[in-house]
């Protein structure tokens, strides 16, 4: 009798116990992720990282090759929007940067138009408006948007900070 369930286990074909699924995510479908994730990743900081940084530059490159303009502003002193009785003030030095030599020329001309779009913008500005950096890149950002739309046609790249006081 041995011999007859000897001989008919040897007879039967081996079965092997199929992965349950959550063994089958677990350890192979998961690795799998994490690895080609992370090599992708890593291929996009090393590889990617550095062709992107050069046309950055490239593309901020002035093309006709001269040094940037600044043309500085006189400084400009205005009452801030307050709730209390107190007054607050915004005292500002600032600089444009122009775009190409002739806007230097140009600017002059447009100039009390751009100072009266800064004077209308910060009087509605209120002092918690200008707490921290986050704050003076917004005063940054919108003092430029109004200094490209009324310096036309001179262009205005950039607005700088020279002095900015709160008081």
């Amino acid at each position: 009798m041995a011999e007859e369930t000897i001989a008919e286990a040897a007879a039967a074909p081996v079965r092997r116990k199929r992965m349950s699924g959550k063994k089958l995510v677990l350890f192979i479908i998961l690795p799998l992720l994490l690895f080609g994730g992370g090599g992708t990743a890593a291929w996009f900081l090393l590889f990617q990282g550095h062709g992107s940084g050069e046309a950055h530059a490239d593309a901020d490159a002035d093309p006709s090759g001269h040094p940037p303009i600044y043309y500085d502003l006189e400084e400009m002193t205005v009452n801030l929007s307050t709730a209390g009785k107190r007054n607050s003030y915004l005292k500002l030095k600032l600089a444009l940067e122009l775009g190409t030599p002739e806007d230097s020329a140009t600017l002059p001309n447009v100039l009390p138009r751009v100072v009266d779009q800064f004077q209308i913008y910060l009087r509605g500005v209120r002092v918690e408006d200008l707490q921290g950096s986050d704050g003076l890149q917004r005063l940054r950002e919108e003092l430029l948007l109004r200094a490209q739309k009324a310096a036309t046609p001179a262009k205005v790249k950039d607005v700088l900070f020279k002095v900015v006081q709160v008081q």
